[in-house]
């Protein structure tokens, strides 16, 4: 059997001459928003891509819905883009610290280092079993859910504590303890579920050791810089050949952009809003998308 030829035309096609793209532009704008606008919100943005996929009905094939899959992941490109151009100062402060330049620059990388540590101990291990187990919209319903309940305890327990002591939260992330930072990442772990969310649990857990909401989302910003390079560059590796094979550059290209975007504005509207209202408005929000999940599932219009 001959191999099937690859064309490269107007730069923008990767895919194989004999099939049709999986994703084109339409689809990609559409991924490209949902994802930057969700990543580095509360709500977990590969929940969110995740029931677009399935209620957008795309592609059924194994071999291309892994390849769709991959895609969801490597598409957060847009989104690290987006939070190293807006905090890089701090990027710039710890790649100093890290040179043995910048005291402070070094304490934080220490802290999202130590935070990344779990998440990229066990990541690799458990991929295949998540995306087989876990991707689909009953899984992500559930999280969503479970998510809503913590994340109304936390903010209980931190409105209790500020009654306690208005002044008693850290507001250095360079001072947060590598216990506590350590901890942040052993919660993210949690995150793999889809549905959770990797800012939540984050969030949740600069709580925890005493960070305000705005701290709390600045380091899940910063750890997320590099939790989601390593997890776009590990499904570039291992799942490359199959987006090369099933996708288009073009599309792939757009929804970067899109996503990158669209998370800048998200990134800079949190910050703010949780500040003044933490993290309740988005628990609601979860658990409505969960009702209205489990009610599209009983009427068979997802799977």
């Amino acid at each position: 059997m001959a191999t099937p030829a690859f064309s490269v035309e107007n730069n923008s096609t990767l895919v194989n001459s004999d099939q049709h793209s999986a994703l084109d532009y339409g689809d990609a704008l559409v991924y490209g928003l949902v994802e930057g606008v969700t990543e580095f919100l509360p709500v977990s943005s590969t929940g969110h891509l995740i029931l677009t996929k399935e209620w957008m009905g795309k592609a059924n094939e194994e071999e291309v819905q892994s390849a769709l899959n991959a895609y969801l992941i490597v598409i957060q490109a847009g989104a690290i883009l987006a939070v190293a151009l807006l905090y890089w100062r701090d990027v710039w402060a710890m790649s100093l610290g890290l040179l043995g330049l910048d005291p402070r620059g070094r304490a934080l990388a220490r802290n999202v280092l130590l935070a990344f540590l779990p998440a990229a101990a066990i990541g690799p291990f458990l991929d295949e079993v998540i995306e087989e187990k876990l991707f689909g919209a009953l899984p992500v319903a559930i999280a969503l859910l479970g998510g809503a309940a913590l994340m109304f305890a936390a903010e209980r327990m931190r409105a209790n504590r500020e009654r306690v002591d208005a002044s008693g939260a850290s507001t250095e992330l360079s001072n947060m303890r590598p216990a506590g930072a350590f901890l942040i990442g052993l919660l993210q772990c949690v995150a793999m579920w889809p549905g959770t969310s990797r800012s939540m649990m984050t969030i949740v857990g600069g709580y925890l050791v005493g960070l305000r909401p705005a701290k709390a989302a600045e380091f899940s910003f910063l750890l997320g810089l590099v939790t989601l390079t390593a997890a776009a560059g590990y499904k570039t590796v291992t799942r490359g050949g199959e987006m090369v094979e099933h996708l288009e550059l073009g599309p792939v290209l757009l929804g970067c952009l899109v996503a990158g975007v669209s998370a800048a504005l998200a990134v800079r509207w949190l910050v703010g809003f949780l500040s003044r209202r933490g993290l309740a408005l988005f628990a609601w929000y979860r658990i409505v998308l969960a009702a209205v999940i489990f009610a599209m599932i009983g009427m068979d219009m997802l799977v």
